[in-house]
């Protein structure tokens, strides 16, 4: 009589198999952009332009004085550096006017209210210009703050509703927005209050620029990781320049001209042809050269006087790369020479470099 076999459990594979483990899950669909209907459209659309319409009025609203005036005056002869803070909303709106003034050449930092009552405030020396801001005048922590500063000595400045607030009281100077009616349905959640004091921070920020020497180069010093700043560089700052700028003389032999764009670092495309005096007189690039092995004419020991472009566009070192890479695009080139007063090419600038540096 067969033996019985006692049932198995279930293995491992089979398991997983009964349980649906192991098998593929399928991709989350795309939950379907539904059309707003048009009545709910309009009556959106309406709200949220009389915010902006609720805001922009707010700012027009504001009357600058005598004391805007003073304020900059203060900024333009500060030894030190603008403070700016603020609690809350009005703590990021003073952050961001700190960056401005900062990035435009003014030295300023911004000091949180609450960490300056915990040591902070040692940030904050004699000869700083301290701007505060609150739409109430009554921020707790910045009321706080005003009998350390007095101490220090230094200038407070106020951006706040009126003069007769506390903050107002206890500043040196106060720049007064008036009673601004928030866009919010509510009218408690801080944004045409907050949209007028970035606007007068940027209007501080801009007037003390106007008056203080500030240039387009310092300006780019301060930018060096983003497009404007990369926009306001120079061209000698990018440039092939030295033992990577090809060069040869107009009576040297095409075979010369070739070894020149091969063995020169960064395997330029080109190489600038200069006569007995050292001017730049033309140029000779890889087109150049597939248009003459197209056409048979591979006699390599003929100058390469006879077979360079001549003419050739040129820029030159205290152009910006901005221009420079328009001449690349209008003339439809790979590089261009770079040369100085006299006509000797100084560099070479490639589209790799500027695609590299992300100018183009």
């Amino acid at each position: 009589m067969p033996t019985r076999r006692h049932p198995r459990a279930a293995r491992p594979k089979q398991a997983a198999r009964a349980s649906g483990a192991g098998k593929a899950r399928p991709a989350p669909r795309a939950r379907p952009i539904r059309p707003v209907p048009a009545r709910r459209s309009r009556a959106l659309l309406d709200y949220g332009r009389s915010v902006l319409s609720a805001e922009a009025a707010a700012i027009g609203l504001v009357k600058l004085g005598e004391p805007f005036a003073r304020a900059v005056e203060w900024i333009l002869g500060c030894t030190g550096r603008v403070v700016i803070t603020g609690m809350g909303k009005p703590g990021f709106v003073a952050q961001k006017i700190s960056a401005t003034l900062a990035s435009t050449g003014t030295p300023s930092h911004f000091v949180h209210p609450a960490e300056a009552a915990h040591g902070d405030l040692g940030r904050i020396a004699r000869e700083d210009v301290v701007i505060a801001l609150s739409n109430s005048g009554e921020t707790e922590e910045l009321l706080r703050l005003l009998p350390a500063l007095k101490k220090i000595g230094a200038r407070i400045v106020a951006i706040t509703r009126d003069t007769v607030n506390p903050l107002a009281r206890g500043a040196d100077l106060v720049i007064a927005i008036g009673d601004v009616a928030e866009a919010c349905p509510m009218g408690l959640a801080p944004t045409a209050s907050t949209a007028v004091l970035l606007a007068v921070g940027d209007a501080l920020a801009m007037t003390v620029l106007e008056n203080r020497e500030f240039s387009r180069e310092e300006y780019a010093l301060f930018h060096p990781g983003g497009k404007l700043g990369r926009g306001l560089m120079k061209v000698h700052e990018l440039m092939r320049q030295g033992e990577a700028c090809p060069l040869v003389a107009e009576s040297a032999p095409l075979s010369a001209a070739v070894a020149v764009m091969t063995e020169t670092p960064g395997r330029p495309g080109a190489t600038g042809v200069h006569d007995a005096a050292g001017k730049l007189v033309g140029i000779f690039t890889d087109g150049d050269l597939r248009r003459l092995v197209e056409l048979g004419q591979t006699d390599f020991t003929r100058p390469v006087a006879a077979a360079m472009g001549r003419h050739p566009r040129t820029i030159r070192p205290d152009d910006l790369l901005v221009d420079a890479a328009r001449v690349l695009r209008e003339a439809r080139i790979d590089q261009v020479p770079v040369v100085d007063g006299e006509g000797r090419m100084v560099g070479l600038l490639d589209v790799q470099d500027l695609l590299a540096a992300k100018i183009l």
